[in-house]
């Protein structure tokens, strides 16, 4: 009896070894084609920061700025006689 039970317990080691293995390596793919998506949308996301930080360069432009506030608003710089220079104490 001895003489079968430690082929049979055997035999459980290595088919529990194989879907194990089997298991891990699949998991292991799908972790690195998840990485692989995950880098892409961030590849994907450093071009449109990039493109952002550009146009807010342009819309935050010291002559954009002062064009729109004196066609949209009505401002214009005051002569320069009429500007007071406050300093502090």
């Amino acid at each position: 009896m001895p003489c079968v039970v430690i082929p049979l317990v055997l035999l459980t080691l290595v088919v529990v070894s194989s879907v194990s293995t089997v298991y891990v390596k699949h998991q292991s793919r799908s972790s690195f084609v998840e990485l692989q998506v995950l880098q892409r949308d961030y590849d994907k996301m450093q071009v449109q920061w990039g493109q952002l930080q550009l146009e807010s360069s342009t819309w935050a432009a010291h002559d954009r700025v002062r064009n729109t506030a004196s066609r949209e608003l009505d401002l214009h710089m005051p002569p320069s006689d009429a500007m007071v220079v406050v300093r502090p104490q």
